[in-house]
C-alpha cells in the first residue's frame, strides 16, 4: 500500500456543513483575485487549497502530491490549458475530479472531450455553485452523509488581489507584445474584470480580442487596456 492510499484512508469524513472536508484541491489559476475567490470558497467547504499559476508550477506540484481534485484555468501563460486537462486525465493514479474552469463557455466542449469530468462558467462566486460543481463529480465514498442544505452565500476576493493582477498584466505588457502576449493579455483581463465588475476594463479587453480575431492593428486597443491597468495601479498606491 503506497503513501497516497494510506492518506486516503484517514481523511476526515465530509459533513453536511463542510461538505468538502478532508479534501485537497489544486487550483491552477494565473489570476490572483480569481484564485482568492476559489480560496474562500474552499475555506467555506472544508477543503484545503494548493494553487499553481501556470502549467510548469502545476506539474511540479503534481510530482510531489495527488491532490483529490484539480480546477485548471483554460488560459494560462504557458500553454493550453486543455492541453494539460487531457495529460491530467491520462495520469495514473488519475485525481477524483478534474474540473476545468473559464470565462470562455464555448470552450466546454473541448474540455470535456479532453477528459474534464465537469466545467465551470467563470465568474465563480458562488458557494453553492461551487459546492456542487465539485460534489458531482466526486465518488461516493467522498460524498457527505444525509441531508444537505445548499447555502445561497457569496464571497468577495480582496480588492489588492485585482491590483496584483493589473501589476501582472503591466508587466506582461512591458515585456513583450507580440501577438501571443496580446491574446493572453485580452484574455485573461476580459475574465478577471468580468469577475471584480470592471466593465471599462472588460470592454477594452473584448475590444483587444476582436481586434486580434480580424487581425487588424491593435495600438489603439493596447494603449487604451495599458491606460486603464495603470489607473488601477495607481488606485493602489492611494489605497
Amino acid at each position: 500500500m503506497d503513501k497516497l492510499e494510506v492518506q486516503t484512508e484517514t481523511l476526515p469524513a465530509p459533513t453536511a456543513e463542510r461538505p468538502l472536508l478532508g479534501l485537497t484541491v489544486l487550483v491552477i489559476e494565473d489570476s490572483r483575485y480569481a484564485c482568492e475567490a476559489m480560496r474562500l470558497l474552499c475555506l467555506r467547504s472544508g477543503a484545503r487549497i494548493r494553487r499553481a499559476d501556470c502549467m510548469r508550477a502545476a506539474r511540479r506540484h503534481l510530482q510531489v502530491y495527488r491532490p483529490s481534485v484539480v480546477i485548471a484555468d483554460l488560459g494560462l501563460p504557458d500553454g493550453n490549458g486543455i492541453d494539460l486537462i487531457e495529460e491530467l486525465s491520462r495520469a495514473q493514479p488519475r485525481v477524483d475530479a478534474l474540473l476545468a474552469i473559464s470565462g470562455d463557455t464555448h470552450l466546454a466542449a473541448d474540455a470535456m472531450a479532453a477528459g474534464a469530468d465537469g466545467f465551470i462558467a467563470k465568474p465563480l462566486n458562488s458557494l453553492a455553485q461551487f459546492q456542487q460543481s465539485v460534489l458531482s463529480v466526486l465518488p461516493a465514498e467522498r460524498q457527505p452523509k444525509g441531508v444537505r442544505i445548499l447555502v445561497d452565500e457569496t464571497v468577495e476576493p480582496d480588492e489588492v488581489a485585482y491590483q496584483d493582477d493589473m501589476a501582472h498584466i503591466a508587466d506582461v505588457l512591458d515585456q513583450n507584445s507580440d501577438t501571443r502576449t496580446l491574446d493572453y493579455v485580452a484574455q485573461f483581463l476580459e475574465g478577471v474584470a468580468r469577475s471584480a465588475h470592471d466593465a471599462a476594463l472588460e470592454t477594452a479587453a473584448v475590444a483587444l480580442a476582436h481586434k486580434r480575431a480580424l487581425g487588424e492593428p491593435t495600438e489603439t486597443e493596447r494603449a487604451t487596456i495599458a491606460g486603464l491597468v495603470q489607473n488601477r495601479l495607481t488606485q493602489r498606491i492611494a489605497i
